[in-house]
């Protein structure tokens, strides 16, 4: 039977995207829930499954076209489970697809799998699949593409022909280059990357944005994540207490003492949020998405810290859908990862305020007329001054320093 494999259905608020790679050919046999064809929109990169095992027999997008919601990307012939034979030798009789269909007889792997295998330089014979009767899938690949030894042919190919990218870069390796050669690369931007470039321009040509600063003694949080972090993670399942659930806690408390921080502007009007959905930054290959977490004033630290892991191994693996980096009222983003020790980040429109957290680091304190060391962290609170004047600002922001300083305000609410 034959159908049509489609564009997702997309959200009012996005009006079309663009085919940004297939991971099948023409001919290609793949089986149910194998990813077709990855769609990237301004928002979120959406990979399309296939329906039911079959196989791709005809590709109507090629990538970099645009596509509109439900928009047909190819034509695909179903096939029952029971007819693995059929679709094999529909493969088998496809130009080009003489390995794909040897290796469908000895392990099934998956499209994406082998696609990034190939990509990767990873022999699929020395992986384990850890899929349904024994299948490879993209995870299985990622792993052992992670393992320096399942690669060294790789490894001496790329050494050969580019110049490494650094660790985690999207980014293309450039050629090696002949003495006195000036080498230059030309890529279209991702609609992704162009969409994050205009919010990010759009945020500074529309509001009057400014950021105030100040420090944080870590020193309490640290003492206690020491004490509690054992039987914390007994308690709760495996989730270790981490930092960033305190600065949410926190920040959802100074966010209730100051309502126009987690308010937004819309034309000529200022709608205050009675809620508190929080936007957590994360750097992905992509680009920089900002997923955001629910009631946050109606979470527990370990429920925050369980969200956040899940967010982060979603956004490792573009499996973040539109619905999780949908609104927030406000953002905090942690450039302390990356080892920043200040910067000024900008705002998320429409959200009026984000918080920047940095790297912790020893340095010499005055307390008491004495010398001490501390882990000190620098913060940045970065807001639109149309609607949060600047005392309101600074004072927000120590708000959350001394919550942070005296955790126990944080669940004494003080």
């Amino acid at each position: 039977m034959t159908i049509e494999i489609k564009a997702p259905a997309f959200p009012e608020s996005i009006a079309d995207g663009e085919v940004a790679t297939w991971l099948v050919a023409e001919g290609d046999s793949v089986k149910r829930d194998d990813v077709l064809v990855e769609v990237e929109t301004d928002k979120v990169a959406l990979e399309v499954p296939a329906p039911t095992d079959g196989v791709v027999t005809k590709i109507l997008k090629a990538e970099g076209d645009t596509v509109l919601s439900e928009e047909a990307l190819a034509t695909f012939e179903a096939q029952d489970v029971a007819d693995d034979s059929t679709a094999i030798a529909a493969a088998d009789d496809s130009p080009g697809t003489e390995t794909r269909a040897e290796a469908s007889t000895d392990v099934p792997i998956s499209p994406a799998a082998r696609k990034l295998a190939e990509e990767q330089g990873v022999d699929l014979a020395t992986v384990s699949g850890s899929g349904r009767g024994g299948r490879i899938t993209k995870e299985d690949v990622v792993r052992a593409a992670a393992e320096p030894a399942s690669k060294p042919v790789a490894d001496a190919k790329i050494a050969a022909d580019t110049k490494s990218a650094p660790s985690g870069s999207s980014e293309p390796a450039m050629p090696n280059a002949l003495p006195g050669e000036r080498v230059e690369r030309r890529v279209p931007m991702t609609r992704l990357r162009a969409s994050i470039a205009k919010r990010l321009v759009e945020a500074q040509q529309n509001a009057a944005m400014l950021t105030t600063f100040n420090e944080v003694n870590m020193q309490p949080i640290k003492d206690l994540r020491s004490k509690y972090q054992d039987e914390f993670v007994k308690a709760h399942n495996g989730t270790r207490l981490g930092y960033m659930s305190f600065f949410l806690k926190a920040s959802v408390e100074a966010l209730k003492r100051f309502p126009a921080v987690n308010a937004s502007i819309d034309g000529n009007e200022i709608v205050y949020h009675g809620y508190y959905d929080i936007g957590v930054a994360v750097g992905t290959e992509r680009g920089l998405v900002v997923p955001v977490v629910r009631d946050a004033d109606a979470l527990g630290l370990h429920q925050i810290e369980d969200t956040i892991g899940d967010f982060g191994a979603k956004a490792r693996d573009g499996k973040l859908s539109i619905e999780d980096m949908t609104g927030g009222t406000f953002t905090i983003s942690n450039g302390g990862v990356f080892g920043s020790m200040l910067s000024t980040p900008i705002l998320n429109p429409p959200q009026t305020a984000i918080l920047g957290m940095h790297n912790i680091q020893d340095r010499v304190m005055v307390e008491n007329g004495e010398m001490v060391i501390r882990p000190m962290m620098y913060l940045a609170l970065s807001y639109d001054h149309r609607l949060i004047d600047g005392s309101e600002a600074v004072r927000f922001l120590v708000t959350i320093k001394n919550l942070l300083e005296e955790p126990a305000r944080i669940l004494l609410e003080l």
